[in-house]
């Protein structure tokens, strides 16, 4: 069996570079990209407090998510590669580790970071957090 590697997105610059990196140099592993919805998020915008914005807020993201697959497949096209995609819900750093631990991933390649200025901040960054936690080997790239 080849090496299975989850690859986390989330449309950043960093993140793509995770998955060309996996993509060049682990060409036989059989790569997912998982996007995870982080339900904080929704309580960052003003309109968190109308009827129905949580539903729409839900359906974006899941949108969004699928628009950030398509992008994933073309890249992985171009290296001749297929990937399995996921969409899971949480908090992104234990969302990622759980899912690579109860699916037998090997390895986790991910972006340095995805968010910026003073959401990075409060939130945290969620690469740390992953090699942290996480059981298998983590590369970061940046």
């Amino acid at each position: 069996m080849g090496k299975r590697i989850l690859v986390p997105i989330d449309g950043s610059e960093q993140s793509t570079k995770a998955l060309d990196y996996v993509l060049t140099e682990f060409p036989d592993a059989e790569t997912t990209v998982i996007n995870v919805i982080d339900p904080i998020d929704v309580g960052y915008s003003s309109t968190v407090g109308m009827p129905g914005y949580s539903e729409e807020w839900y359906e974006d993201s899941k949108a969004r998510a699928e628009a950030l697959f398509t992008e994933a497949r073309e890249t992985a096209d171009e290296h001749g590669a297929t990937l399995s995609t996921a969409t899971e819900v949480g908090r992104p750093s234990q969302v990622v580790v759980d899912y690579a631990k109860d699916n037998d991933f090997d390895h986790i390649v991910m972006g340095s970071h995805g968010r910026s200025g003073v959401s990075r901040i409060l939130l945290g960054s969620v690469a740390e957090t992953v090699v942290r936690r996480s059981p298998m080997p983590v590369t970061v790239v940046r």
